[in-house]
């Protein structure tokens, strides 16, 4: 038994361990290149406090906010927030939003409480009744403003998206100026920055997993490279030098500068950009791991070479403007430029792939229009691609490269951007200690205070340079801010609508089992937003076009506030009317980091989930007496991963075809062959199914299982409303030109959601409709 826990242990740590190592190349790549430029900006505006007093000032700010942001917050505290290991501030505000009713998605259930992954393990869930938490979830306007809140923060990520790789490139880059023979000037400087840039937005369409393996390597060769350089400093310059880690030095340093110390905080600040992606980036990682690389590399080497760098400046002040690749010894000042530019590309490509996920998490909350997201690792899940979103950050970074050219005064809003999003984590971590963890409102608010004071004095010192280049990650912000809001006013609009406007029952009813239609053989998919009840485009299509498919669900894909659903539980199957009207619901729930592929066997793994769920109707009803009663709007999780419990027989077929026939017209079969072969060849699997010839089967669900596989190989429509949303004419004029302008310009230039939801076009029917919201 000893031995058995010996070396369970011993895999423990040994699988920590390589995550410890991994984390280097995805999390730390920003962080670990402040280095570059900390010094350089925060000395940028005290040229009249050259004297050592000053240095070291700077160097115990340094150390004490690295040790109080960075390590007693993030390390300590926040990264035991996570939501079922995931991290970020959308992972805070879906925690918030399961544990209050503060969710503004239209579309929740209460069955999506059942989920699995709603509540984490061990955590009590009796809700907790206070009047703070009834004001809030009372007041709709509070809610709204804590999404814009978090959107705030997420266009803040963004912004990190484009500043990061220009700062880092640049900074990396500029020991060209300095050494050689007579050094580049800075109009070279910027012009390889730009073609650095670009090679890196050019690659990532391949995905970080396919060079993720030399990411690490490079980042802790760095960290111990400069490390042992600062400790080389310290020693050679200045071993007074360790007398600064005393705060006692940063009061002095306040009395001698003054309003000049206070603005040069923004400087400081940029010595803790990258801390987030601790949090955000712990889906890839366990928080172990990450407190392990933190303590155990970054934080001692980081110390260190502060620590070295300030003993250089305190014996050479007049190398302030390039204090990093000035001491450095020469001897090793080409192996340190080579991997402070690798170093750079690796934490860029860190911050531009949390964009991407930041976006994604956007886009599932219906806060972003519709983008093509590409699934990159087959192996490592999350790892996503966004073109559009790639191709605007490149064109932005080349931007702020050629605009500023500066690095103090793009380190000016990078610092605002960086400060912005820790500010955000701070108010939502206050929350999360009420609601989630369920701990006193007094504990909630010290922590509020002692790190909302640190925070809000470095944003303030922040604001301060607005002028001079923080205004960019507040413009970028609000440019992103003003489309995810539009976007998701004019989302809610059109659901209301659709919900106001949806067919009655009783209407349905009166039509009878035909529906008052022709019912033609196959199934007919309806795609809607609507969790419950008929939408206005069935009526809409039925009056048109009086005939409509032997089978009818109703689809509706949505997303829930947890970051993954168990494939297990993710189809929610249900009836609409009487068994005789063979009407069906299908829901299809993803989380906020699902990827949503096309599944090439959907339209099987709908079939079975509707047959299970008729057997499971039919025992039910069995066991009451009674088969004609219906559980109208009942719904239940349905289980895709095998057959069993289905009363049906699923064979794959030889037949050679690669899409399921529409129609058995040999001239339909004819086009449908033509689209195969124009489409690449893509193969979709061909699955007969049987019923099983069991006597236990009750008549009356072999003929509805029957009626089910006779619809499937006739073939299955599409369909899906082609809506035009207008402003009603009494709208005011804000309304009118939210709708009528900027709604309908993104709704013309995104992604169809046809596309969006993988329909293949030989099936697809449009029913055009217009809103008037």
């Amino acid at each position: 038994a000893i031995a058995l826990a010996v070396c369970g242990q011993w895999k423990y740590h040994k699988a920590l361990s390589l995550l410890a190592f991994q984390s280097f190349g995805v999390v730390y790549g920003d962080l670990s290149t402040s280095p570059l430029y900390v010094f350089k900006s925060a000395l940028s505006g005290l040229d009249k406090y050259s004297d050592e007093a000053t240095v070291f000032g700077l160097l115990s700010l340094i150390f004490w906010t690295l040790t109080l942001i960075p390590l007693l917050k993030y390390v300590i505290i926040v990264l035991g927030a996570d939501d079922n290991g995931e991290g970020g501030t959308f992972a805070l505000y879906s925690l918030l939003c399961r544990h209050a009713k503060m969710s503004l998605l239209p579309n929740q259930q209460a069955a999506d409480e059942e989920l699995s992954t709603y509540y984490q393990p061990g955590v009590d869930r009796t809700a907790m009744s206070s009047p703070f938490k009834r004001f809030l979830e009372k007041h709709k306007k509070l809610r709204t403003c804590l999404l814009l809140f978090v959107l705030f923060g997420a266009c803040m990520v963004i912004g990190d998206g484009v500043l990061t790789p220009t700062i880092s490139v640049l900074a990396a880059l500029s020991g060209l100026q300095d050494r050689g023979t007579g050094g580049l000037g800075n109009g070279w400087v910027v012009l390889i920055a730009c073609v650095v840039l670009v090679g890196l937005f050019a690659l990532q369409h391949r995905g970080t997993h396919r060079v993720a393996f030399v990411f690490a390597p490079i980042v802790v060769l760095w960290l111990l490279s400069i490390g042992v350089i600062g400790l080389y400093n310290i020693i050679h310059w200045n071993p007074r030098v360790c007398l600064a880690l005393s705060p006692h030095y940063i009061v002095k340093f306040f009395k001698i500068t003054g309003r000049d110390g206070w603005i040069s905080l923004g400087g400081v600040l940029l010595a803790v950009t990258g801390t987030e992606a601790m949090f955000a980036d712990l889906g890839h990682f366990t928080a172990a791991s990450i407190r392990l690389a933190f303590v155990g590399v970054i934080y001692p080497c980081l110390v260190l070479q502060y620590m070295g760098q300030a003993a250089f400046l305190s014996k050479n002040m007049s190398d302030v403007h390039d204090s990093f690749y000035l001491s450095i010894p020469r001897t090793v000042f080409w192996p340190m430029f080579v991997l402070a530019s690798l170093a750079a590309i690796v934490g860029s490509q860190s911050i531009i792939s949390a964009t991407f996920s930041i976006v994604k998490q956007c886009l599932s909350l219906g806060c972003f229009p519709r983008v093509k997201v590409v699934h990159t690792s087959r192996w490592i899940y999350g790892q996503i691609y966004i073109p559009e979103i790639n191709w605007i950050l490149m064109v932005l970074c080349l931007a702020v490269t050629v605009g500023f050219r500066d690095i103090n005064i793009i380190g000016n809003a990078y610092g605002l951007a960086c400060i912005t999003v820790m500010f955000v984590t701070t108010w939502l971590m206050a929350l999360v200690i009420i609601f989630v963890w369920k701990k006193n409102i007094l504990l909630a608010l010290s922590f509020l205070v002692f790190f909302g004071s640190i925070e809000g004095a470095y944003l303030s010192a922040s604001f301060i340079k607005v002028p001079q280049g923080g205004w960019t990650p507040i413009a970028l912000a609000f440019v992103f801010m003003f489309i995810m809001y539009v976007w998701h006013y004019g989302t809610r609009r059109k659901y209301l609508f659709d919900l106001q406007n949806k067919v009655s029952m009783k209407w349905i009813l009166t039509l009878g089992p035909s529906l008052g239609i022709v019912r033609v053989p196959g199934i007919g998919l309806i795609y809607t937003e609507l969790v419950t009840g008929v939408p206005a485009i069935f009526s809409h299509f039925v009056t048109n076009l009086p005939a409509f498919h032997q089978i009818l669900v109703f689809v509706c894909v949505k997303s829930v506030p947890v970051p993954y659903v168990p494939v297990d539980e993710r189809y929610l199957i249900g009836r609409i009317g009487p068994r005789q009207y063979r009407m069906y619901r299908c829901i299809v729930r993803y989380g906020y980091k699902d990827v949503q592929k096309d599944d090439e066997n959907f339209e099987n793994h709908l079939v079975m989930s509707i047959a299970k769920f008729i057997q499971m109707e039919a025992e039910e009803a069995a066991s009451s007496g009674s088969y004609e009663s219906s559980n109208e709007g009942r719904m239940a999780v349905i289980h895709t991963t095998d057959a069993t419990g289905t009363g049906l027989i699923m064979r794959d077929s030889n037949e050679g075809t690669s899409l399921t026939r529409s129609s058995k017209s040999e001239t339909l079969q004819s086009l449908q062959s033509i689209y195969e072969q124009e489409s690449g060849g893509l193969s979709r699997r061909r699955v007969r199914f049987q019923v099983a010839e069991e006597e236990q089967i009750n008549p009356q669900v072999r003929d509805e299982l029957s009626d089910l596989l006779e619809a499937k190989e006739a073939g299955v429509a599409y369909i899906i409303g082609h809506s035009y949303v207008k402003a009603r004419k009494n709208s005011n004029f804000l309304k009118s030109f939210a709708i009528d302008y900027a709604y309908s310009f993104l709704r013309k230039n995104c992604r169809g959601p046809s596309v969006t939801l993988h329909i293949p076009h030989i099936s697809l029917i449009e029913v055009g409709m217009i809103y008037y919201v």
